[in-house]
């Protein structure tokens, strides 16, 4: 049974360093699985400056998308599986199929699988239901395998209510991607200004007494 960590907070908290942290303690083998695409030339900035602060020994393996397929490839693997982050896996996922690069803050009115500018139910009652089927399942997988996992991701709905509908509901997926893999996490941070706070024992005691009454 894996040790399952999972980590949120907020753009630049300090989420991805605490991260790499807990991994390097750990003293074993690092695979780190990264789900960021290389669109354009800043992408390309911030994916190597996140490559040179890791140690040179830990294993990378670049996956966007079937992080599913990839954690049962390492299940029987010895060390640490490092996912970073959830919510760039969740952004490939909801704009598969795309012909052109765009993401979940673009403008209305962009291609995509299902028409959120006309059809937002499609995505509510469709798409989203697939992904979080997705999620569930890699979830299970994260507690299930033999190496320790830890998954990082964002907490995007900490903001104004987005503009378009694409937005509206990549922050709801997210949002709802967050609450799944906590759940099955046997520890979960929320990283505020580089500091790191545990979260589910103190939230699972209150919610118990909050029930009991």
């Amino acid at each position: 049974m894996s040790q399952f960590t999972f980590i949120t907070g907020g753009a630049r908290s300090g989420k991805s360093s605490f991260a790499e942290l807990l991994a390097a303690h750990a003293k074993r083998p690092v695979i780190y699985i990264a789900t960021a695409q290389i669109w354009d030339e800043e992408m390309a900035l911030r994916v190597k400056k996140h490559q040179l602060q890791r140690p040179a020994t830990w294993r990378l393996i670049e996956e966007p998308r079937n992080v599913r397929e990839t954690l049962i490839k390492l299940k029987d693997e010895e060390g640490v599986v490092l996912l970073d982050c959830v919510t760039l896996w969740l952004t490939n996922l909801l704009l598969a199929g795309q012909s052109q690069p765009v993401t979940p803050s673009c403008p209305d009115g962009e291609k995509f699988p299902l028409d959120l500018q006309n059809d937002n139910d499609s995505f509510n009652n469709e798409l989203e239901p697939q992904i979080l089927d997705i999620v569930k399942n890699v979830a299970q997988l994260a507690q299930e395998i033999k190496p320790q996992v830890i998954f990082v991701s964002n907490e995007v709905g900490q903001g104004i209510v987005p503009e378009n509908p694409l937005a509206r509901a990549y922050r709801d997926l997210a949002g709802r991607s967050n609450q799944i893999l906590a759940q099955s996490a046997e520890q979960v941070y929320m990283v505020v200004a580089g500091f790191p706070i545990e979260i589910k024992h103190s939230g699972e005691k209150l919610l118990a007494s909050l029930l009991k009454e």
